[in-house]
């Protein structure tokens, strides 16, 4: 028996220029959006609280901070030596350029080797009933083509490659829910409903 679950979740709007703009910030609202997520982030890490991640994920974070240690930071202090050839720093944008990308280098090491130092697997339990953090679930958005995403950590989302955060307002939404369950998020551009289809 089809049963219908209404989610709402309600957020400021936004006005944008073109139905096309509106319906792109919606999209991502969906996804990525969740206000003081930074926040929690580096609060979270702050405080000793482990990151959620799956084994992929890590792996992935592995192999990125054994690049930027091993390749990107070599690249980057070749870039700073030739730029300090070409004469006076003071007036040397390309100095200023690469000090700039040595920082955001650094940077990234370092909040990459605070992230896998604390960090929590997500495990899929093989549960299909309902929609919970690790699980595949296809959905289908009204007047649109169904679309199937992993729900992960915020730290490894990425809805361009079909992983969104538990914590976006998709993701919030679908959690606990069964395959039929209609759940709704109100947007910038108004209110979205999506189907789940099947979970996986």
């Amino acid at each position: 028996m089809h049963r219908e679950q209404r989610v709402h979740l309600e957020f400021p709007e936004r006005p944008t220029q073109s139905s096309i703009r509106l319906r792109r910030s919606a999209r991502r609202f969906l996804f990525i959006h969740d206000p003081g997520l930074i926040l929690k982030e580096v609060m979270t890490r702050k405080m000793g609280n482990p990151t959620l991640l799956t084994r992929e994920g890590y792996e992935r974070l592995q192999q990125e901070l054994v690049y930027l240690q091993r390749v990107r930071r070599s690249e980057v202090a070749e870039h700073i030596r030739v730029a300090k050839e070409e004469g006076d720093l003071s007036e040397n944008a390309g100095y200023d350029a690469a000090k700039e990308e040595q920082a955001f280098v650094e940077g990234r090491i370092m909040t990459l080797e605070a992230i896998l130092k604390n960090v929590q697997f997500i495990e899929n339990n093989g549960h299909r009933d309902r929609v919970a953090l690790g699980c595949t679930v296809t959905v289908q958005e009204d007047g649109y083509d169904p679309e199937t995403f992993r729900l992960v950590g915020s730290t490894e989302a990425d809805p361009s490659k079909g992983r969104i955060s538990n914590e976006s307002p998709l993701g919030r939404a679908l959690l606990g829910c069964s395959v039929s369950d209609v759940v709704e998020v109100n947007t910038p551009g108004g209110v979205t409903t999506f189907t789940i289809l099947e979970i996986g």
